[in-house]
């Protein structure tokens, strides 16, 4: 019998494991002896906080490449097959949400392989709940252009399909560019669409507002430099 593909959520920065996972996930975790990682760095570092009971050395930890091809998925899934359980960890939050850990579930489906989810934080839906902005429609974009008039032109867009269909649009962006990010988003948007900023969920220094563009742009900018936030817009 193949064994099951645990969805793993970790940390989204450095805080004890039970402000931001149940006992019940720590303790599916810690059964485990096979993962595969987006980064096995932060990976070996989760697990050293959760106190998993085995040493790390030996464990088996599989960093999955940024652009796997099939023969990598089929190498990383092969614990599974052989009968062993296996715990896939993204970087920071829920694994296969904007996340290439996605094909690896995929595949595992496709062989019939049992995968469980389990709880734990997740940026995207934590913002959205906290941005008070529709939660009935909604979609996740991942990065939006790093250049200009890209970057503008594309904000227009999201802009523009939010009033079309009350839709909030949610986007991030490498945390050294948030604030460029917070500038255009200030330029190329109308007075009256509302944008939510959700710097540092779950840790000491987090930091949620939303407010409408005219009102952001009266306030004092908000410090987002090498903060991982979330960004949110919603058109009037």
């Amino acid at each position: 019998m193949p064994g099951a593909l645990w969805l793993l959520p970790v940390a989204l920065g450095d805080t004890p494991w039970p402000s931001y996972a149940p006992a019940a996930t720590r303790e599916a975790a810690c059964r485990l002896r096979h993962f595969v990682a987006e980064n096995a760095k932060t990976a070996r570092a989760e697990l050293k906080r959760i106190d998993h009971p085995v040493p790390l050395r030996e464990l088996a930890i599989e960093q999955l490449p940024e652009t796997p091809t099939a023969t990598d998925i089929e190498r990383l899934l092969a614990p599974l097959l052989a009968g062993h359980d296996l715990g896939l960890m993204s970087e920071a939050g829920c694994p296969a949400v904007a996340d290439p850990g996605a094909l690896l579930v995929r595949r595992a489906h496709e062989l019939g392989i049992v995968v469980k989810p389990l709880v734990g934080p997740s940026s995207l839906l934590l913002a959205l709940m906290a941005s008070g902005l529709d939660g009935q429609r909604f979609a996740f974009h991942g990065y939006l252009p790093a250049r200009e008039p890209e970057r503008s032109r594309r904000i227009a867009e999201l802009e523009s399909e939010s009033a079309r269909l009350q839709q909030t649009q949610i986007f991030i962006e490498t945390p050294y560019r948030n604030n460029a990010l917070f500038n255009a988003l200030l330029l190329a948007c109308r007075p009256k669409t509302r944008l939510c900023l959700a710097t540092d969920l779950t840790l000491a220094s987090e930091q949620i507002a939303t407010r409408g563009i005219a009102d952001w742009k009266a306030a004092t900018p908000p410090d987002l430099d090498k903060r991982p936030t979330v960004f949110l817009l919603l058109a009037a």
